[in-house]
């Protein structure tokens, strides 16, 4: 039986990296974006399905799902679509930029784990991987709200991972760092200046088929150009007792 894979913001950089991976290794691939014309082109060239969605709308999660169950069981979802935020110092806000990044960088993957979680579930398990960020797991202060709604999608996923623990369904976040995608422009000048390493999506697109074929859950995993494919640790914390 044919996988089906769901990706979401598949029409460009990760997302896409993402799509073609998975379809050479001979999956059904569903491609949702809000880029109309890059979304269609993608599928197209991997034989894939095209679904129009905005992640900041419950309803288009859910017809999303809906598009790749009809082609059969879905198996492996990546909520990966994302938007950069907007500074905050003394005196610098967009507030409308920081409204934007908290509905696509969280409210997507909340919607996308409500719509992809009984479908994986009625289907004996499955696995999702969200896309997070270096940044999610370090300071970012050229863009604190961005580094903020990815720092949620942590303790999204970890604490998802514990709850669906019994379910068959893996929850796990990739974190990458500097990478070859249209959301490094605004600092692809600093980084070349820095000297820092950007890694080719494709690299991101492998740590995400690791996942979706190896056991565990509720993890983060760095993907930086130049190193290892790593799971973040995080101290063990212990509630208090009368």
């Amino acid at each position: 039986m044919t996988r089906v894979v769901l990706v979401t913001g598949g029409a460009s950089g990760i997302g896409a990296a993402v799509v073609r991976r998975f379809a050479r290794g001979g999956a059904a691939v569903v491609v949702a974006d809000v880029d109309e014309a890059r979304g269609a082109a993608v599928a197209a060239e991997v034989g894939g399905v095209f679904v129009l969605a905005d992640v900041r709308r419950e309803e288009d999660n859910l017809a999303a799902v809906a598009a790749a169950e009809a082609l059969g069981r879905l198996e492996v979802v990546h909520l990966n679509a994302g938007t950069g935020g907007s500074p905050l110092t003394a005196d610098d806000f967009d507030a409308d930029g920081y409204r934007r990044a908290v509905a696509v960088n969280l409210d997507g993957a909340v919607f996308g784990l409500r719509a992809a979680l009984p479908a994986l579930v009625a289907g004996g398990g499955g696995v999702v991987v969200v896309t997070s960020s270096m940044a999610g797991v370090a300071p970012a202060p050229f863009d604190p709200v961005y580094s903020a709604t990815k720092h949620a999608l942590i303790g999204l996923v970890r604490s998802v991972a514990l709850a669906m623990a019994d379910s068959g369904v893996t929850v796990d976040a990739v974190c990458p760092g500097l990478v070859d995608t249209p959301l490094l422009d605004g600092v692809r000048a600093h980084a070349e200046q820095a000297g820092l390493a950007v890694a080719d999506p494709d690299l991101v697109a492998e740590a995400v088929e690791t996942l979706a074929r190896g056991p565990g859950s509720g993890r983060a995993w760095v993907v930086q150009a130049g190193k290892p494919f790593t799971p973040v640790d995080f101290p063990a914390v212990e509630l208090s007792r009368a």
